[in-house]
């Protein structure tokens, strides 16, 4: 019989029957590429009429999009860096973005990207108050930089969209009616849920403190004004270089304007990516701007496979690698 003072090891063996430990990391590793698979199959008939169209194209021009789209996950690292005073590992960084723009694609209105970052500065140990609000400040960046191009394009160029083919007609009224009353709501929620109130002030401060501190570092400020700035231009850089390449006659300007008019309406619709909405929003607003219907189409499409469904899957294996590294 063993005593007090014996040290004997104890093998406890797994009774028949009784299911393992789930591998909880390795199926989120596997989980963006079954996405992949499951909307690739979804929209399998725009993948092929998109790689179709760019079979036809110029390919110089086709590179100086593909060109652009790379440097728009360099501002967003950039921007995201911006709005954080801490110093974030900066290719550590920028392969979250690029896998974070996969995530985008895979879940609706923003999550995705949301998400990983938020996991990534965790990681970093930034505490969740201050990457909430870092995460909230980035938003409101990216958000006023597209807004603030688009309408800076709109002065110097009125005419480049021929605003009253893209709403119905007596559209704008209900439009704004739904917004304002939108904006009581939420305002009403906040003033009669105590718990709610609480919390979202809190977060309003740990948010314009973090702002605070991000602007007294100019090097932090430079990087996300600037980085929100030059996001969206490199987007529109990208849809303008696949309409030369296929041969769309519209003015560059009217271009750009068009793809930020599309894409600050589609910011609305909560689809994966904007897949579906964002096409449909830019084939309007590229007729609007003067460009043939069927052109435009085929614009889209090829802008789309460029930016969207060629970097899915590396950006899915890229996100499987950093969960397994557990970067994220």
């Amino acid at each position: 019989m063993a005593t007090s003072g014996d040290v004997t090891a104890v093998r406890v063996r797994r009774p028949e029957g009784l299911p393992r430990r789930l591998p909880v990391r390795e199926v989120l590793c596997l989980l963006p590429l079954a996405l992949v698979a499951v909307v690739a199959m979804r929209h399998w008939a725009v993948l092929e009429e998109g790689f179709r169209r760019l079979g036809r194209a110029e390919w110089p021009w086709l590179l100086a999009a593909a060109g652009a789209t790379c440097l728009t996950w360099v501002a967003a690292a950039v921007t995201r860096q911006g709005a954080l005073v801490e110093r974030l590992p900066s290719l550590r960084l920028l392969a979250t973005q690029f896998a974070a723009g996969a995530a985008n694609h895979l879940l609706p209105s923003g999550l995705g990207a949301s998400a990983v970052n938020l996991r990534f500065m965790a990681v970093c140990g930034v505490p969740l108050a201050r990457s909430s609000a870092a995460l909230a400040l980035y938003l409101l960046a990216e958000s006023i930089g597209r807004v603030g191009l688009l309408l800076m394009l709109l002065i110097a160029f009125p005419g480049a969209l021929r605003l009253g083919t893209l709403l119905p007609e007596g559209a704008v009224g209900p439009l704004i009616v739904a917004a304002g009353a939108a904006l009581c709501v939420a305002v009403a929620v906040l003033l009669l849920v105590r718990r709610l109130r609480t919390a979202a002030l809190r977060f309003l401060r740990t948010a314009l403190g973090e702002a605070r501190g991000v602007h007294t570092r100019p090097s932090r400020a430079l990087a996300l004004w600037g980085g929100s700035l030059a996001f969206p231009a490199l987007q529109a850089a990208g849809l303008v270089a696949v309409g030369r390449a296929l041969g769309l006659e519209i003015p560059v300007a009217h271009m750009a304007v068009a793809y930020l008019a599309a894409t600050v309406a589609v910011a609305l619709v909560p689809t994966p990516g904007g897949l579906g909405s964002v096409e449909a929003a830019l084939v309007v607003a590229l007729v609007a701007a003067g460009g043939p219907a069927a052109v435009a189409t085929a614009v889209v499409l090829a802008f789309r496979i460029i930016t969207l469904w060629l970097p899915l899957l590396p950006g899915a294996l890229m996100l499987g690698a950093l969960v397994r590294l557990k970067v994220i």
